[in-house]
């Protein structure tokens, strides 16, 4: 009740008043087609089910006929008809044919069910962990999400807000594997980013690598990695995160997507779940005020003569609820960085803790996260940052989010969560050899909102994201999405 209590008296207000409305209209319309959907959802069972079965009818009665057939001219076959006995062996041959395909049917070789928990031993969400399912050859899936956002008219200090209301196709993914047989397999993320390449979009991998499945609990894996810390760098597909943009800790202090060039080991044991790898470091040359995103390198051309280790362990006692935490350290420096003659190893850490938890229609989760560097004062002299520009020692943020599913104790698979998620994020927590603190960068944030998904795969969601900060410049802004994954 304390959390509700907080939510009721930040949306006080004219101008939120009237958001409020509006968001009891759209949860009104949201309901509405949850019901709708609820209705239908039965058609939408299971589908692919009910087409193995009839291809299987449909295969068996062609074989039951084709050894009928063959019987008959079995029967009608003496030693000098060459007629006849080429067409028995040319019904042998059919018979051959149609009765692997029933078998590879009826065991559904070429396609295994794949599990959210099979899927995040492998660090993946879902649909990015499609080429684990296969026991053979091309696997091909992808996600996509389109965002609407609309800001206030002033900021909370009441001076006026010059945002202007967007609408971007963020993303379009397509993941491709190839499995070529028990022991190795390829996958890969390629994304493209707001639309198009000539208005500031872009197009990247966002991972590729070869994994050696060396034992069911070991896998070696190089190539470009996810860098395996939080609950969104890796799990990122817009069905899978609650609310209409990921969290802001998982973005400037875990720079999500966060990828970079290098190898290690995934692996499991029991409830247990870990990854660890060796990765170029980051590039301390383009951090900032506001955190560590610009460091990224994202694999083009890596600088790697500082290089880093990253690890992860999560426990999962019951399908739906892990928790567990990870660290990175390495270096920034990357030998191009250096004052008075004297290279800046720029050594960072960044350690965090999460947890999440869905049962019965709750969805519970929570992460903090705190980055530390060395050699702040000489690299702030180095890149000439002076003021609310330089890069802090410390850096920290974390989150708390939960939601539920109000149509869970109904017979549909048809998902509508109302969610609240409160945040908070300093990226300036910690500075050196200074007082001139940017109080704009100690921020919290509010979201409320809610999601509806008609069908596991396709997601709506609308919130309302209210940001406080101690300069007193936030600002108030509505948001919706559309997703999907396949």
């Amino acid at each position: 009740m304390a959390t509700v209590g907080v939510v009721l008296t930040l949306l006080r207000g004219e101008t939120v008043r009237k958001f409020g409305e509006k968001m009891a209209r759209f949860f009104v319309i949201l309901l509405s087609l949850g019901v709708l959907f609820s209705s239908e959802s039965m058609l939408w069972a299971n589908p692919i089910e009910g087409d193995l079965e009839a291809k299987i009818a449909e295969f068996e009665k062609r074989l039951a006929e084709l050894e009928k057939r063959n019987k008959e001219l079995q029967v009608d076959r003496t030693g000098t008809e060459e007629p006849i006995s080429v067409q028995v062996e040319e019904l042998q041959r059919q018979l051959d044919i149609l009765a692997e395909e029933v078998e590879k049917m009826r065991s559904v070789e070429q396609a295994t069910e794949l599990t959210q928990e099979d899927a995040n031993k492998q660090g993946l969400g879902l649909s990015a962990a499609a080429v684990y399912s296969k026991s053979e050859g091309l696997s091909f899936a992808g996600y996509g999400e389109m965002v609407y956002q609309n800001y206030a008219d002033k900021k909370e200090d009441g001076t006026a807000l010059d945002k202007t209301s967007q609408m971007d196709f963020l993303r379009a993914i397509i993941y491709a594997g190839y499995r070529f047989n028990d022991k190795f397999l390829f996958n890969s993320e390629i994304e493209f980013e707001h639309g198009s390449t000539s208005k500031g979009g872009s197009a990247s991998i966002e991972f590729a690598y070869l994994d050696y499945i060396a034992h069911e609990n070991l896998t070696l894996r190089g190539g470009m990695l996810l860098i395996p810390m939080g609950l969104t760098n890796e799990f990122h597909e817009p069905n899978v995160f609650m609310g209409v943009h990921r969290p802001f800790t998982e973005k400037y202090i875990i720079p999500t997507t966060w990828r970079e060039n290098g190898f290690g080991a995934v692996g499991s044991r029991g409830i247990v779940n870990y990854r660890a790898y060796v990765v170029n470091g980051l590039n301390g040359a383009n951090f900032s005020a506001s955190g560590l995103r610009g460091g990224r390198q994202k694999g083009a051309k890596a600088k790697a003569s500082d290089m880093a280790f990253v690890g992860r362990l999560d426990v999962a006692p019951t399908p739906g609820v892990f928790f567990g935490g990870s660290l990175y350290r390495g270096g920034s420096g990357q030998n191009q960085l250096a004052v008075n003659n004297k290279k800046l190893k720029v050594m960072t850490t960044i350690g965090e803790i999460h947890g999440q938890a869905q049962l019965q229609g709750w969805d519970v989760r929570g992460l903090w996260s705190q980055a530390t560097l060395d050699d702040v004062a000489a690299l702030n002299t180095h890149l000439s940052k002076t003021g609310k520009d330089k890069i802090a020692k410390s850096m920290l943020g974390g989150y708390f989010q939960t939601g539920y599913n109000v149509l869970s104790q109904f017979p549909t698979n048809v998902s509508l969560m109302p969610y609240y998620r409160f945040e908070r994020l300093n990226t300036h927590d910690g500075l050196v050899g200074t007082t001139d603190v940017d109080l704009a960068l100690d921020k919290t944030f509010h979201t409320v909102g809610f999601e509806l998904k008609p069908i596991y795969n396709v997601v709506v969601k609308a919130d309302y994201q209210i940001t406080r900060n101690k300069a007193k410049t936030g600002y108030n802004q509505l948001n919706m999405s559309m997703g999907y994954s396949f």
